[in-house]
């Protein structure tokens, strides 16, 4: 067959896909923070959501209701430091969930792009664009007028959330550096992150204590059914949001991901004022969240306007199969 491969995502694949990523994350951080309400156990979680994913995806292969191919140990080896960063930030973001409230949490995450910049900047990469530097600025300058009227103030909890931006920001480049994940599709890509990431997560929650203390209190926890409920809804939302990440991520761009990520930030830091114990309201505290969030939409409309400023190129299927050879 002659002429151009269309390998274009229908309309509504692509909306659907967007859709779906933006619930299930804005869900995601309220679900966490419930759990994390009545355990503390912030990399255990994260351990059995990942152990969820893996053995899910594992069954559905075996019983023929996954098309994932097996295991390639190459593939392995180049994802394995994308899992390492990837799994490091979730950590550290849950870790800073039990101590930050909702809206200051996500005006915190907001700072990778600034951390992104910052790397790029000692790395020699070419200057970003002026709206990108100042909305990032507008950013950064709206979380620290926030944090002056947070009266919930958690130095643990910041600490974590920065910690988190760096690990994120680490994975982010890892990303674009390695292009491990071309070719595999969003059900694949989750597979090798939570395999991978096993023997990670089993190292840390040994290496900080939390095991085997968190695994007792787990199990103490058992007898309460409004608990086990609101823990089998985070390992299953663990999964649908790492497959709607990975999928909006394929089916559009990382950029479309990044965007939908920062909308959803206004509406969890909107509902975050008033759920799983809300936030005490003060004038710098909103003032600085309004500049954060302005400052995120911005962001994501200057590296809209950026990405649409670059030529697209479509190839035939002669010269796609030249570049595979």
């Amino acid at each position: 067959m002659e002429g151009r491969v269309d390998l274009e995502p229908t309309p509504f694949l692509s909306l659907f896909a967007a859709f779906s990523y933006g619930i299930a994350s804005m869900a995601m951080v309220f679900i966490n923070k419930a759990v994390l309400m009545q355990y503390a156990y912030s990399m255990t979680l994260l351990t059995l959501q990942q152990l969820a994913t893996t053995l899910l995806i594992h069954f559905g292969k075996v019983m023929g209701y996954t098309k994932a191919k097996a295991v390639n140990m190459p593939t392995a080896k180049k994802l394995l430091p994308v899992s390492v960063f990837y799994n490091a930030n979730v950590a550290f973001a849950l870790a800073s969930l039990k101590g930050v409230n909702i809206p200051m949490y996500i005006a915190l995450k907001r700072l990778t792009p600034l951390a992104v910049l910052v790397f790029g900047f000692f790395r020699g990469k070419s200057r970003p664009s002026t709206q990108v530097s100042l909305s990032v600025i507008f950013t950064a300058i709206g979380v620290v007028i926030a944090a002056l009227g947070d009266f919930s103030f958690d130095l643990h909890g910041y600490t974590m959330a920065l910690t988190s931006v760096f690990f994120q920001t680490m994975y982010l480049v890892l990303v674009e550096k390695s292009g491990a994940e071309d070719g595999l599709s969003s059900v694949e890509i989750m597979f090798y992150n939570s395999l991978l990431s096993l023997p990670f997560l089993l190292f840390l929650i040994i290496a900080t204590g939390e095991f085997p203390h968190s695994v007792a209190v787990l199990s103490g926890k058992a007898y309460s059914f409004a608990f086990l409920v609101i823990l089998v809804i985070s390992l299953i939302m663990g999964i649908v949001l790492n497959y709607t990440m990975f999928l909006c991520t394929i089916v559009n761009s990382a950029l479309t991901t990044t965007i939908v990520g920062v909308l959803k930030g206004v509406g969890s830091t909107t509902l975050g004022f008033v759920l799983l114990g809300g936030v005490q309201v003060h004038a710098l505290n909103v003032t600085g969240l309004v500049i954060n969030t302005a400052g995120g939409v911005w962001y994501s409309y200057a590296k809209y306007q950026q990405k649409k400023k670059i030529p697209r190129k479509v190839l035939s299927e002669e010269e796609q199969l030249k570049n595979t050879n």
